[in-house]
């Protein structure tokens, strides 16, 4: 390979990763912020009310991905990805900066929730081809002794958005009283957003890519297709990135609002673990792409799936603990257990998709699963334990997942085999 040529490829990564950045700091800012939102804009004598008012919203902002897909699936496969990239990021760093400056409940009453759940409904179809669609482009590109890495960096550059998403309101936190929190400083973290935004559009610009080519469904919907003839594969998609959403939900935004409201801890000091826990996280990350292109994605996938089926219960028994420890060293095992999903998922869907309908299949699948099992899952998890007043109703979740995610791992070599060669080299 060319020097020209790995500058090229390393400047295109960098580019399609930096909106996932954006995508997981805003989606990660509000889970944790969640317990503040709800008082702002859903208040209510009964705080789980409130609570679950607040994730539901963020459940809406999920659900609406589907949406998305649907639009920018099929730009992405009769366009070109980089318009979906460019227009994904631009909407989400709006809704950032209209969440910033929008009026809560005391101001406008609950007309402030209402545009609450719009700005978030607007912001779940455009990242609904976001993840995917970066995804797709740089793994397309990247030789096929670096696929599993080369994916991996979008994987990389969302956990680092989690970071951010997670270290900018633990640092506001520290810095601000909790009523200066809750009268102005909640709304920091997403004019940063924004502008997280503005440098991901900047970079985007140069994207280079091989130009569509033309198929059988040249005169109709390249989703409708999709739809049509793949929904088995769009289905076992589904299955295979249930984990990877529900684990991360249930560990890093559910658990942070519960562990913040037991008596003897503080939000602060939820927030200061699920924060290492995430660097640690985004550290192994490249690490698992790296072993993966070495021992295969099926045997890399497989041994994340058991291992989470392994550690859910002991972790969650950890996590539930009075010591702050142990509580770190059980959400660390559940992490390190959901590393290599999220480093591989991306690559494998790339390539168990059929090569010309890439953007729309991996954008059905992913987004119909975050929809169904990632928004609602700190809502699920909250509901289940206070309808069963079983605490360990969430790692339970998590087993029966992760068991269902192992049956499509072992089908992965099939789905390769069929889906055929990746695309040719930008132009």
């Amino acid at each position: 390979m060319t020097t020209q040529k790995k500058q090229s490829r390393g400047r295109s990564i960098l580019a399609a990763a930096s909106g996932n950045v954006l995508e997981w700091y805003d989606f990660t800012v509000y889970g944790f912020m969640a317990s503040t939102i709800a008082v702002l804009f859903f208040p209510s004598e009964d705080k789980v009310a409130s609570l679950l008012s607040a994730f539901a919203v963020l459940a809406v902002g999920y659900a609406a991905r589907p949406v998305g897909s649907l639009l920018f699936g099929h730009i992405g496969d009769r366009f070109g990805r980089k318009p979906v990239l460019i227009a994904s990021v631009m909407t989400m760093g709006l809704g950032s900066v209209a969440i910033a400056a929008l009026p809560t409940y005391d101001q406008i009453g609950i007309t402030a929730a209402v545009l609450l759940v719009l700005i978030r409904i607007a912001q779940g179809i455009s990242v609904a081809g976001e993840y995917t669609t970066s995804g797709v482009l740089i793994v397309e590109q990247a030789p096929a002794n670096r696929r599993a890495l080369t994916g991996s960096w979008i994987a990389f550059a969302m956990m680092w958005g989690c970071v951010l998403g997670s270290a900018v309101p633990t640092l506001i936190s520290n810095l601000l009283t909790d009523e200066q929190m809750h009268s102005w400083g909640w709304r920091i973290p997403f004019v940063i957003g924004g502008l997280i935004a503005f440098l991901s559009t900047v970079l985007r610009r140069h994207l280079t890519e091989a130009a569509p080519k033309v198929q059988e469904w040249e005169l109709g919907s390249p989703v409708l297709h999709t739809l049509k003839r793949f929904p088995g594969l769009i289905f076992e998609m589904m299955v295979l990135v249930i984990p990877v959403s529900v684990i991360y939900f249930v560990i890093f935004v559910y658990a942070v609002t519960y562990i913040g409201s037991e008596p003897g801890f503080t939000s602060a000091e939820a927030l200061d673990i699920t924060t290492a826990n995430l660097v640690i996280m985004a550290l192994f990350v490249p690490v698992c792409g790296y072993i993966a292109d070495k021992v295969g994605l099926r045997a890399a996938l497989m041994c994340a799936a058991i291992s989470a089926i392994v550690l859910a219960l002991p972790c969650w028994w950890l996590m539930l603990s009075n010591k702050l420890e142990l509580v770190f060293i059980g959400q660390l095992g559940l992490t390190l257990a959901s590393t290599a999903g999220w480093a591989l998922s991306i690559t494998a869907l790339t390539q168990m998709a059929p090569q010309h309908l890439r953007c729309s299949t991996v954008a059905i699948g992913y987004n119909i699963c975050l929809a169904v099992f990632g928004g609602t899952t700190p809502f699920v998890a909250t509901y289940l334990v206070q309808e069963t007043g079983d605490t360990f109703a969430p790692a339970f979740y998590i087993v029966l997942v992760s068991t269902l995610s192992a049956i499509v791992i072992w089908r992965i070599p099939k789905h390769i085999a069929r889906a055929g060669p990746m695309s040719v080299e930008p132009e």
